[in-house]
């Protein structure tokens, strides 16, 4: 598995082209959420984008959003996707702790909010994330806020 970060402005076409078709493939196509994908956070200058290739082949991303962008106090982390032939090899734990590692090296901060769909909160809760709101609705799909706080892995 060959993982990368990078910043928008550091993406080749080819990098960019394979991240949005698979966000498409999975949001749109597959869970036929159809919503405006292309927010322009992709290309804020704090956004990271972690993603993995195998075999040349995309298999999984996620990026990362600075506080201020998607919540006013928290980092967060958003849009993760493990390609269909992949799910339930591992690689989205992988991906996860991936993605949580270079959030606190780039923020130096641990507090880290997702927006989760609810059927998988079992899986973010082994990577120490906390259920931090109700369960609502998103693009009609049931979703919890999740905090992954230094106040949760410190006790």
């Amino acid at each position: 598995m060959n993982w990368q970060i990078k910043a928008f402005n550091e993406l080749t076409l080819d990098e960019l082209y394979d991240i949005l078709k698979l966000r498409i493939d999975v949001f749109v196509v597959e869970q036929t959420c159809y919503y405006p994908d292309l927010d322009d956070l992709d290309r804020h200058p704090g956004t990271l984008h972690v993603f993995g290739y195998q075999d040349d082949k995309i298999v999984g991303y996620l990026r990362i959003l600075p506080k201020g962008t998607t919540y006013q106090e928290y980092n967060s982390i958003g849009r993760v996707i493990v390609s269909d032939a992949l799910r339930g090899a591992g690689l989205g734990h992988n991906l996860i702790a991936h993605g949580v590692k270079a959030c606190q090296e780039q923020f130096r901060e641990n507090d880290i909010k997702i927006s989760a769909q609810e059927h998988l909160a079992k899986f973010y809760q082994t990577h120490g994330f906390k259920q931090v709101t109700d369960m609502y609705l998103e693009d009609d799909i049931p979703h919890i806020g999740m905090l992954l706080s230094e106040a949760y892995t410190s006790r």
